[in-house]
């Protein structure tokens, strides 16, 4: 389990894997200047709570992965999550949606 850690004060655990897939939009979307909310359940074992924090470039976040190999990133899980991360809701972990295989993946040509 890695974390995400936030205003020197908060540590949110993820599986490497989410944590990696995260690593990339929030770093595109502070690299774009773009704040957003950010949120996420609590473990079970706490409750059934929800937290939300806003992300802003000038405050501080660290990603800290346990695992010392780095994940195989599925495209159509980061479009999914920067779809989400750009809607009024803010940034929320989604299940990883099944990634095509690269002949099914476009190549940017015009059809």
């Amino acid at each position: 389990m890695g974390r995400l850690m936030y205003d020197h004060t908060t540590a949110i655990e993820f599986d490497d894997r989410v944590l990696a897939h995260l690593q990339i939009v929030i770093g595109t979307k502070l690299r774009r200047s773009e704040s957003f909310y950010f949120s996420w359940a609590d473990d079970p074992a706490m409750g059934d709570g929800r937290n939300a924090i806003w992300l802003h470039a000038a405050l501080p976040l660290r990603f800290r992965f346990d695992g010392s190999r780095r994940p195989a990133i599925n495209r159509a899980w980061i479009e999914a999550l920067m779809n989400v991360a750009n809607s009024t809701d803010g940034l929320r972990v989604l299940p990883e949606p099944t990634q095509t295989s690269p002949a099914h993946e476009p190549t940017g040509a015009h059809e």
